[in-house]
């Protein structure tokens, strides 16, 4: 285990698991940086056929530490973030990826779904992408990935207010292959992981190949890279973090954008 992920392999299955249940297994830089080596890592070995992500607690992940965003408002660290890297590296993996996800799936707990192929929710699963409600843009490719497969309305709802979707709505809108009771995520995932790795990888990596437009996600990631991290250095996001950290609403009406 590495920066609370746990890599496991067995059986073909690479299961990365999230082990920070007491922060809702909200993201640091190390946990950024072990998920990326583990893909790549994933991706250079050929006794790993599937990738499935997880996470320990009520909670999939909180999405990145805010203490780490607020670090970057304040000019205290680099905006050049492991989180980007991750992003990218994601974006690329051509094994197939599964993800089982119970709780609350935060900012890039919900974006990184729109890069694996099989999303297995818990009945309580909740999809929040709160970017703007921290003045902030969306990231991975989301601005355009998750209007492009739930529609305009309801991705922009979730994004510029922040609006959960529930498991039975994500279902619906095409965000997961199916909702289970919590006590049978794992095994429902780790199931069709097991189911993938019977399949010809050769055959499954061109098949996601055909199925993605690498060049378009990964301008789009670009694009959304460089707003982001102006974004983060605005008087409104200063003001974000700030009303979070004292646990107050923030206060945007007399800020500039």
């Amino acid at each position: 285990m590495t920066g609370h992920v746990k890599v496991e392999i067995a059986d073909g299955v690479m299961a990365l698991t999230l082990q920070r249940p007491e922060k809702k297994n909200a993201l640091t830089g190390a946990m950024y940086d072990a998920l990326s080596n583990a893909l790549k890592q994933a991706e250079a070995d050929g006794s790993v056929r599937v990738v499935l992500f997880q996470g320990d607690g009520d909670s999939f992940t909180a999405g990145n530490d805010l203490a780490d965003f607020a670090s970057q408002a304040r000019g205290e660290a680099t905006v050049d973030s492991p989180a980007h890297r991750f992003i990218g590296t994601i974006s690329k993996v051509g094994k197939p990826l599964v993800a089982a996800v119970q709780g609350n799936a935060v900012g890039v707990g919900t974006t990184m779904l729109l890069h694996c192929d099989l999303v297995y929710l818990a009945e309580n699963a909740r999809l929040i992408t709160p970017f703007v409600n921290l003045a902030l843009v969306p990231e991975a490719a989301s601005s355009w990935l998750l209007p492009l497969r739930i529609g305009h309305a309801r991705a922009y709802a979730m994004f510029a207010l922040g609006e959960p979707m529930d498991a039975a709505g994500a279902l619906a809108s095409g965000l997961a292959n199916a909702v289970v009771p919590q006590a049978d995520l794992r095994k429902r995932a780790h199931d069709a992981a097991i189911a993938l790795t019977k399949r010809p990888a050769g055959s499954l990596s061109l098949t996601k190949g055909l199925m993605r437009e690498h060049q378009r996600i990964a301008a789009q990631i670009a694009a959304e890279g460089e707003v982001f991290k102006e974004r983060l250095t605005t008087p409104e996001a200063r003001e974000a973090f700030a009303a979070f950290a004292e646990r107050r609403p923030p206060d945007f009406s007399k800020l500039a954008g």
